[in-house]
Formats: C-alpha cells, sequence, structure tokens
C-alpha cells in the first residue's frame, strides 16, 4: 500500500523551496509569539492554552493542513503530470495511501513540533498544555490531511474551498453556531486534549468517544473516496 517512488516525488513536491517557505512561516510566527508573550506575561497556564488554542490549533494546524493536503496532488492533476503516476504499474488507492502518509508527515513536523516547543516557552507545559495541544495538532494533522488530500482530487480550488472549511466554518461559525462544532476537527482533536490535560483548560464541545468515531471516518471515508476519484481519471488511449 505504499510506494517509495510516490512518496519520495510528493516529499519534493511538498518540500520545494518556494512551498517549504510557506509551510515554515506560520510555525516560526507561532514561536516568535509565544517568547513576546511569556516575556511580557511570563508564565501563565491560561493564557498558554489561548495562544495554542488560538492560533495554533485553530489556525496554524488547518492552514498547513491545506497546503499540504491539496498539495500532495492537486497540482500533479492540474498541469497533467499526474499521467506519468498513473501510467505505472502502481494501483491508484496505493497512490492515495502514500501521499496521504506523506501529507501526514510534513502537517505532523511543520505543527505539532512547533506548537509543543511553542508550550514549553509559554509556560514549561504546565498542566500538560503544551503536550496536550501537541497531540492534538498530531491527530488534527491525520483528519486535515486526508479531508484535503481528497479535495485536491475533486476540484481545481481546493485551496480556497479548504480555507473556507478551515478558516470560515471552523473558526467563524464553530464560534458563533454550537451545532458546527459537532462537524470541526478542531473540536474532534480539542476532546483528546482535553483528555490528555484532564483539567479545565482544554475543553471540547464534542465528547471524546463521539471525537474518535468521527475522526476515524472522516479519515478513512475521505482516503477513500479519494481512491475512487483517482481511478475515474482516464489516460489517453484507456478509453
Amino acid at each position: 500500500m505504499y510506494d517509495p517512488t510516490v512518496a519520495r516525488l510528493t516529499y519534493r513536491a511538498l518540500l520545494g523551496r518556494r512551498r517549504a517557505l510557506i509551510l515554515g512561516a506560520l510555525p516560526v510566527l507561532l514561536i516568535v509569539i509565544s517568547a513576546a508573550v511569556r516575556a511580557f506575561s511570563g508564565a501563565d497556564d491560561q493564557v498558554a492554552a489561548d495562544v495554542l488554542g488560538g492560533f495554533a490549533l485553530a489556525t496554524m494546524v488547518p492552514i498547513i493542513g491545506v497546503i499540504a493536503g491539496t498539495g500532495a496532488i492537486g497540482p500533479e492533476i492540474d498541469d497533467g503530470s499526474v499521467v506519468y503516476l498513473l501510467s505505472k504499474p502502481v494501483k491508484r488507492p496505493t497512490i492515495i495511501f502514500t501521499k496521504l502518509i506523506v501529507a501526514i508527515a510534513v502537517t505532523m513536523v511543520f505543527s505539532a513540533v512547533p506548537t509543543f516547543v511553542a508550550g514549553l516557552i509559554l509556560n514549561g507545559n504546565g498542566q500538560q498544555i503544551a503536550v496536550a495541544y501537541t497531540v492534538a495538532a498530531l491527530v488534527a494533522s491525520i483528519a486535515y490531511a486526508a479531508l484535503f488530500l481528497l479535495l485536491g482530487t475533486v476540484t481545481r480550488h481546493a485551496v480556497v474551498f479548504g480555507l473556507v472549511y478551515a478558516l470560515v466554518w471552523e473558526a467563524l461559525f464553530g464560534s458563533l453556531v454550537s451545532g458546527a462544532r459537532t462537524l470541526s476537527v478542531q473540536q474532534w482533536a480539542l476532546a483528546v486534549a482535553q483528555k490528555v490535560a484532564g483539567g479545565e483548560l482544554v475543553t471540547s464541545d464534542v465528547g471524546l468517544p463521539t471525537a474518535v468515531i468521527l475522526l476515524a471516518a472522516v479519515t478513512a471515508g475521505a482516503t477513500w473516496y479519494a481512491g475512487q476519484k483517482l481511478r475515474t481519471l482516464k489516460l489517453a488511449g484507456e478509453e
């Protein structure tokens, strides 16, 4: 199910000079903000939770997920270079699975690692805040990568739709409409983080069992459907 050649090509595409700069911008900004907050307000558990929840998990992780998930396959479909992969004796679900693994890995590295570092800077992992939000970032990375990889296979405007979901649905509607939070990857990840932290600083509007089921369902469903969509792409001469 995992193809090293596909993985290498995908890593090269995602970590090219221009895309790597974009991926690294938000983590650097998070570290800078965390250092400034710590310098001005000292170690404060509530402030740490606010920064990691409000910026790292709510903004940085989904945007990086959009870049990595859509970038793993979207550009290849747009410019036609995906034909090269489809012409090889590699099953199309294998291509999707391999690209998903790469997208997850890239999202985790560029989101979970800086989240943990920022947490240590903010309050030294007091009340397990840094660990809790790092786990949330790891969990969210999986679902975001699968969801946005699917978008990359079904539309040429995957980045736009991904940003609309991440910044409008989750950030805006999620804060205004309680029902929208149930369909929020951010809230599912927070449910896991709440279990890790075990206190009142990290909370979620979704119960842990529901969150785990939805995370698994979205990840598996998006991956399966992306594989099906890739099957429908026809090469010249296949008709």
